[in-house]
């Protein structure tokens, strides 16, 4: 299954995520480049109320077939960036299913299923990424313990800080049009999906995670990105992000050293 659908990259819009998540950038115009990741803002979520499933996650968007499965999270994405996208340009994105595996894990069935996605300007693809969702059992019980790591911390060349409230996650599914209880419901994050608190977005995670490394090596021109989600990431809790000297690879942890996600990066 394929969806298609076209949109201006408006100059209002990037300017939204900028003010609320990168206020040391520059205001960007019509025109300017896109920093890659932004493009993650938009094209948000396009499907009808009926459509979605009691966790808000979407059940039938015309990609992936619909899955018996009642929790839904962001787990990373593959993203290659060809050419740069601007402010103003008109974009066509082509969203298409991926993968779909089911497996057997100590939390019981899991699927895994990938949705493949291109940017398109004239024709000509700018951004080519894979999204990457698993689909669990309901919670019956605390998560696992995440894997910690100390020695992250301790050998990164720089480490930058970030606590994010509730009203930027609120402002991020707004913005996304992401309806994931999980991101504004209390009582959903703790006693349906059995987290500590509010989950902050994975696929903001990775965008911030570009940001820091556009920061740290802002010569080199991103070509292409890995992110894996490895442990859940909390509202109003410290999230530190680590990397070396060219920003090749990056590392966010909680206070207590535990591993968030990890992101590769190639440049040029």
């Amino acid at each position: 299954m394929t969806t298609s659908r076209t949109q201006i990259l408006d100059a209002a819009h990037a300017e939204a995520y900028r003010g609320t998540f990168a206020p040391a950038d520059p205001v960007r115009a019509e025109g300017a480049a896109l920093p890659p990741g932004w493009e993650g803002v938009f094209f948000p979520f396009a499907v009808a109320l009926d459509d979605l499933r009691p966790d808000g996650t979407p059940a039938r968007d015309g990609i992936l077939p619909e899955i018996d499965l009642p929790r839904r999270m962001y787990a990373g994405e593959d993203t290659v960036f060809l050419r740069e996208l601007r402010l103003g340009d008109l974009v066509t994105q082509k969203a298409m299913a991926g993968s779909v595996a089911e497996k057997v894990g100590a939390s019981g069935r899991l699927v895994f299923a990938d949705i493949e996605r291109e940017f398109l300007v004239d024709g000509h693809v700018a951004v080519r990424s894979t999204w990457h969702d698993v689909f669990l059992e309901a919670s019956t019980g605390p998560p696992r313990a995440p894997r910690t790591d100390a020695s992250v911390a301790e050998q990164a060349t720089w480490v930058d800080e970030v606590t994010l409230d509730a009203r930027q996650l609120f402002r991020f599914s707004a913005l996304t049009f992401n309806t994931h209880l999980v991101h504004y419901d209390r009582r959903w994050a703790r006693e349906t999906e059995g987290l500590a608190d509010l989950l902050v977005h994975g696929p903001l995670l990775r965008i911030l995670l570009v940001d820091a490394a556009r920061r740290h090596a802002p010569a080199r021109r991103i070509a292409a990105l890995r992110v894996r989600m490895t442990a859940p990431a909390f509202v109003d809790t410290s999230i530190r992000v680590c990397g070396n000297g060219d920003a090749s690879r990056l590392v966010a942890l909680d206070p207590r050293d535990a591993v968030l996600a990890t992101a590769e990066l190639d440049a040029v």
